[in-house]
């Protein structure tokens, strides 16, 4: 039998449709119908879906003109970002009652190490099914958990028993567990890899298995090392409880393509706008903008710059923005626009951002 490090107790825990059944504990006439967070035009982008609306194949990113025609009962409501996070840090609360090793992934989910725990609770599956207890109580909402031996499997664990359940991989039911599992529920397998991999007659875990390291890396990279690994239960990634933002960013789908120059600008003002709020409220500040920018073809194309100097303010965020937007020649019109700031000073020490004052002789705006 093959080794792997079976002393850690992980526990993952998501969500359920987190963002819609905020919307339905917060509206109680919303309870058990289709509903949709955001992508309330053709052109949105669907951000969450109850359960409800998931039965007729409703799912997050998807766009929302398709969304309604899938469910044309659907009921779209818009995103309350503040809210979410309201809830997060409350559920998050509960999480640091057992743990300080705790790696959020998003608002809604996270993983917790319990291998050593404040509760001394030798169990990782009885402390998941009381953090799932307590996230009811406390907020209303349900959550599911995954509990094994390392954040790859709990993570898959996770989605078994969704929603408002548990599932526990055991060290000894690993291997078992891994070869009996179908392709397409790894975590990191996606549509594109997953349609590869049955090419290559990989179903299950199983046949991932018999593959060679040498094999798997000739057809899928870097990425075979982990396919190769984790198939065998290999997976050595701690919880993080202090991951380093390596970027922040917002864009924005819009309803009908823009191509006049005047309406891009406004958008990309706005977008400006949520970064450098965001970037306040989170104390960071960046170097490299990048502007992303999709077609109205689908055609994506970004366009990066470094500045010398660490930045948060919108003015600079936008400036810099135009001078990426005018780089080249416009080849069709737009239905996204985004940008995200990267190289951030939480990267390395924690160096200010300049001042407006002691940039703006720099810039020339021109609108």
């Amino acid at each position: 039998m093959e080794e792997f490090p079976a002393d850690r107790k992980i526990i993952h825990v998501d969500m359920d449709a987190f963002y819609a059944s905020v919307e339905q504990l917060d509206n109680p006439e919303l309870r058990g119908k289709p509903v949709a967070v955001g992508g309330g035009s053709e052109r949105g982008v669907v951000s969450a879906a109850s359960y409800e609306a998931r039965k007729f194949g409703v799912r997050s990113a998807m766009a929302g003109g398709l969304a309604r025609r899938l469910c044309p009962d659907l009921i779209f409501v818009k995103t309350r970002f503040d809210r979410y996070r309201e809830i997060s840090a409350q559920i998050r609360e509960i999480f640091y009652e057992y743990t300080d090793l705790v790696e959020p992934l998003s608002l809604d989910e996270a993983y917790l190490d319990v291998t050593e725990n404040k509760k001394g609770n030798p169990s990782a599956t009885k402390i998941a099914r009381e953090i799932r207890k307590k996230i009811k109580e406390k907020t209303g909402l349900n959550a599911s958990a995954g509990i094994s031996i390392n954040k790859f499997i709990a993570k898959v664990a996770s989605d078994i028993n969704k929603p408002n359940g548990q599932k526990t991989i055991p060290p000894e039911e690993v291997i078992s567990f891994l070869e009996d599992l179908d392709i397409r529920k790894f975590y990191g397998v996606g549509k594109v890899t997953a349609e590869k991999m049955y090419q290559l007659g990989i179903f299950t875990g199983a046949d991932l298995k018999q593959k060679s390291q040498e094999y798997l890396t000739q057809h899928f990279g870097k990425s075979g090392n982990h396919y190769y690994n984790v198939v065998r239960g290999i997976h050595r990634s701690l919880v993080k409880p202090d991951r380093i933002r390596k970027s922040l960013g917002a864009e924005r789908t819009f309803s009908e393509n823009i191509s006049s120059e005047i309406f891009m600008l406004e958008r990309l003002n706005n977008i400006a706008e949520e970064i450098e709020r965001r970037l306040k409220k989170s104390d960071v500040a960046g170097k490299t903008i990048t502007l992303k920018i999709k077609y109205s073809d689908f055609t994506l194309k970004t366009r990066s710059k470094t500045l010398p100097y660490f930045v948060r303010s919108k003015d600079v965020i936008l400036e810099t923005a135009k001078e990426l937007l005018f780089q080249e020649k416009m080849e069709n019109s737009v239905r996204l626009l985004g940008i995200t700031l990267a190289n951030l000073n939480t990267e390395e020490h924690k160096q200010p951002a300049k001042k407006d004052s002691e940039i703006a002789v720099q810039l020339k705006f021109e609108f």
